[in-house]
């Protein structure tokens, strides 16, 4: 497979007045193939979701200081004015993380915010953009597509709003999605039904996916190969089988096992073997 994205030395450094520079991510690369799903683990704080704004240049750069470079279809993120990266987020990558509640206002209505994307970056009318986003309701299961198209986010569940920011995500047909810890604020039938219907749309559309998550399980049921994080590096990478069976350090043994009580972690455990036979 063809790389989509290379990412060389990302290297994110916040900058807080005489205070020492905190580096938060520290020489990270790695790459993403065309169509493949790169998970990315680590303990909260580790610099997942400042990596994940470094790609879509979300810091403010009077603050952050970004250096290394990311090749996306050959062209370095890091090196485009904001004009330039407006073009790409939405379009040619999207995000979604783990408050949907955050990523929409809440005084218009869920439909006109998924067609306004559209707008934003495809030459077409509104009535066409209207269209696009009501099917994209369909395919993320949000029916009838009437009545959620006419809601406001505070009438709906997390679960339809993590649906709503996914067909926001997925309206242009990005080539990259990057996913911040997106079944984080979800419970166990949702985070399930989630998983499936990001699993369902990457195969029918082909799309290339950071999946970030500190969940083993939701990993091993997307993830091609997996990254994993600590205090800013990258210490371990490959697919779950090879770090199942044999992790280099007690840290990626400890992300793919967290500790549990009784019987959850044996259920925990039988599952993850299963993924790692597979």
């Amino acid at each position: 497979m063809d790389d989509l994205l290379q990412v060389s030395g990302l290297t994110a450094e916040f900058r807080a007045g005489s205070a020492a520079a905190h580096r938060a991510v520290d020489g990270v690369s790695f790459d993403i193939a065309e169509g493949e799903v790169v998970g990315l683990m680590g303990e909260s704080g580790c610099g997942k979701t400042t990596l994940a704004h470094a790609l879509l240049g979300l810091h403010d750069r009077d603050c952050v200081d970004i250096s290394g470079s990311a090749l996306f279809r050959g062209q370095d993120l890091f090196l485009l004015g904001e004009r330039a990266l407006q073009k790409i987020r939405g379009a040619k990558i999207s995000l979604i993380s783990q408050e949907p509640g955050i990523a929409l206002c809440p005084v218009r209505r869920v439909g006109d915010q998924i067609a306004e994307v559209m707008h934003a970056h495809a030459r077409l009318s509104w009535k066409d953009c209207r269209i696009e986003a009501a099917s994209w309701l369909d395919r993320t299961g949000l029916q009838p597509t009437d009545r959620f198209w006419s809601a406001y986010p505070h009438q709906l569940s997390g679960g339809q709003l993590q649906r709503v920011v996914l067909a926001q995500a997925l309206i242009c047909k990005p080539d990259l999605l990057i996913a911040d810890e997106p079944t984080a604020s979800l419970d166990a039938r949702n985070q399930a039904e989630f998983v499936d219907l990001l699993r369902k749309l990457k195969s029918q559309f082909g799309l290339s996916v950071l999946l970030i998550s500190h969940t083993a399980e939701i990993q091993a049921s997307l993830a091609d190969r997996l990254l994993v994080m600590r205090a800013g590096r990258i210490v371990e990478q490959g697919t779950l089988a090879q770090m199942f069976r044999n992790p280099s350090d007690d840290y990626t043994r400890a992300m793919l096992c967290p500790a549990a009580a009784g019987t959850d972690r044996v259920r925990s455990r039988a599952r993850l073997e299963e993924f790692a036979a597979t």
